[in-house]
Parts: structure tokens; sequence; C-alpha cells
């Protein structure tokens, strides 16, 4: 790697660590403007966040576009509530019961998926996901369509501590900086490098003795894992689980937190996943209409910077200060 581009790699994660330090800041600054609101709301970005750089792996890195991705976000939601409801309500054991069902439900959907390419393939994961959404909805024992609530958060080594807003954004925070630098370590790692090949060319990397499939197939199990994750988060951040998590407009959802913050760098997906909720909050304060303004600011952002916001930086900042 050049040096040029290792100097950006870096400006880009020392951007994303500085938006987790700016995060870190909330709960302090809303208990100083008497507004405990705040806190809530920017743990549901920290949660988005991680489901947004989880999409990125294999949308930027593997150029694979998922319509089915929302369903590992439901699957680590649906987690909690089967855990819970059979009496396991540590939050690690509930994490590793969704990771564990996200990593089959992919491995196995993936397999299918990923012997095809474009439409086809955004075509079968959009129908796997719709099949894991009406699943959920069958399941009259919670709640079908209508969804269940939790009767509380999960517990910490048995303590309610998730039951404190401060405490579980902290949690929440510390899963989103624990997700970036394992998706930052992966991208830079041979791993990462061989994806973005099979991106590039994959008759290119076949011809040099590398297996398309097999990064594929790993990068696809990877990112369903890191989803479920914050599934379990949003389901303890709401206290109510439904099948709307794992609905296809939930995953067109992500694919615009990633058009605007920036495709295939993880520093942009968590700023298009915070901007994205951040706006929904200020927007729909203003009108029932929201969405016609949002779908204003993004239409702009892909006419002037179809890069999104990291773009939009980089365009605007000094060359020596990129």
């Amino acid at each position: 790697m050049s040096r040029p581009a290792q100097r950006g790699m870096s400006g880009r994660a020392k951007a994303a660590l500085a938006l987790i330090a700016l995060m870190a800041l909330v709960p302090p600054l809303a208990a100083l403007a008497g507004d405990p609101f705040l806190t809530v709301v920017a743990s549901r970005m920290a949660v988005f966040a991680i489901a947004a750089l989880s999409l990125d792996l294999i949308l930027g890195f593997g150029a694979l576009v998922s319509f089915g991705h929302a369903a590992y976000l439901g699957l680590g939601a649906y987690a909690v509530a089967v855990c819970a409801r059979h009496g396991i309500t540590d939050l690690f054991v509930q994490i590793a019961a969704g990771a564990a069902a996200s990593a089959l439900f992919a491995l196995v959907s993936g397999a299918i998926s990923l012997r095809t390419r474009g439409i086809y393939f955004i075509m079968i994961t959009l129908a796997f996901g719709q099949m894991a959404y009406f699943f959920f909805v069958s399941l009259s024992a919670y709640g079908g369509d209508d969804g269940t609530t939790l009767a509380a958060r999960s517990t910490v080594f048995g303590r309610p501590l998730l039951e404190n807003d401060t405490v579980f954004f902290y949690v929440v925070l510390a899963c989103l900086a624990t997700a970036f630098g394992l998706l930052h370590r992966l991208a830079g790692s041979r791993f990462g490098r061989a994806l973005a090949g099979t991106r590039e060319s994959e008759l290119r990397m076949q011809a040099i003795g590398f297996r398309p499939f097999r990064y594929r197939l790993a990068a696809y199990v990877i990112s369903g894992m890191i989803c479920s994750v914050a599934g379990v988060l949003l389901a303890n951040q709401t206290e109510y689980v439904s099948p709307a998590y794992m609905a296809w407009t939930r995953s067109g959802e992500l694919i615009v937190m990633l058009l605007l913050g920036g495709i295939g760098t993880l520093a942009g997906a968590m700023a298009g996943a915070l901007a994205t909720v951040a706006l929904e909050e200020l927007l729909a304060g203003w009108s029932e209409h929201w969405r016609l303004g949002f779908g204003l600011i993004l239409l702009g952002v892909v006419l002037w910077s179809p890069a999104g916001l990291t773009g939009l930086i980089r365009r605007l900042l000094p060359e020596e200060g990129r």
C-alpha cells in the first residue's frame, strides 16, 4: 500500500475515533442541558452505526448489495426475547445466541445467494429476508405481527446495570468501538484486501490463486453476526421486539445510511448512521412529513457529493489536511 493511501486510511480511522469520543460526551452534556432523552437518542444512533458498519463490510468492500441485511438485526432482537422467555437474561449469552443464529442463517442463505450476481443477488437476499420476516410474523407465541414487549433489559453478570440509560449508552458505545476496531483491522488485513480485490476483478483474483466465493461467504457471515449484536442492543434500547425490525424497508434504510455517509469507508458508515438518526429526530419534530425533507437532503448529497459526507469533507478540507 502506498504512503498516501496509508495516511488516508489513518485519517479515516482518526475521524471515526473522534466521532466515538464526541459521542462519549453526550450523557454529561444531556445532564447539563436537563434533557436525558438526548442520551436515549445517542444510544439509538450508536446501535444503527453498528448495523451500518456490518453492512459496509459486504457492500463497501465486497460490492454485495443486500436487501435482506435487516434479517440479522431481527435475529439478534429475537434472541433477546427467546432467551428471556426461557429465563436467560445475561447480555453476553444473548449476544452469543443471536450471533450463532445469524451465522447459521448467513451461511445457508449466503451459500445460495453468492452464486448469483447483480440484480439476482439483490432479489435472492430480499427473498431470504422476507422469509425470515414472515417466519417471525407467524410466531404467535411472541406476538406475531404485533411483536412482544420485554419485561426488562438484559442483565450483566446477573445485575440489572442496563436499566440505567447512561450505563446502557456506554455499553452500546463500547460495542460500537469494538465493532469498528474489528472491521478496521479486518479491512486492512490480507482477508480485507482479497475481499476488495474480488470487488475490482473476480477473474483476476481467480487467476492469482484466490477463491472469491470463500472470501465473500466468510464476509457475509461475519457481517451478519455483527449486525445481530446491533439487534440485541436495539431490543434492549426499545424493550420491544417486532418482525418490523427485519422488514426489507429496514434494509433499505441501512443502505441509505451508507449512501449518506460514504460507501466503502467505515468512518462514513458511522457518520451516515449518526446523521440519519439525528435528521430523523430533528425533522420529525418539525413536521409529520419529515421523510420528504430527508429525501431532499439525501438527493442533494448524492448529486453534489456521490461519495457521501466523507467525500464532501475531503473536498472541503485543504489537501494537506486530509
